[in-house]
């Protein structure tokens, strides 16, 4: 793995009310609103994350679980600051970084 890229596991419930990311002791869900058809799921995924991260879409690949809600992201071409920002948002409380 490059110095600059991060990956992160967390868990994706589509098709619901709002795009949030909801932390717990155990795990990050993300909801998203769009549904689990036709990869639109994994792309609002996507778009919500870097939107949020204020990162290209392009920073962000999922690179396992790509039918599944469980879901390994990659963020690539990161620099040290974003990394502690994304380490931040999507860490569950009592993970070790």
């Amino acid at each position: 793995m490059k110095e600059n890229s991060l990956t992160i596991k967390l868990k994706i419930s589509p098709n619901s009310s709002k795009n949030e990311i909801i932390k717990t002791e155990t795990e990050i869900k993300v909801k998203i609103t769009a549904q689990p058809i036709e990869n639109k799921a994994n792309k609002a995924l996507i778009e919500f994350l870097a939107k949020q991260l204020k990162i290209p879409k392009s920073n962000i690949e999922i690179i396992r679980g790509e039918t599944s809600k469980e879901k390994t992201l990659l963020f690539k071409n990161i620099s040290s600051d974003k990394m502690v920002e994304i380490k931040t948002l999507l860490t569950y409380n009592k993970s070790i970084s």
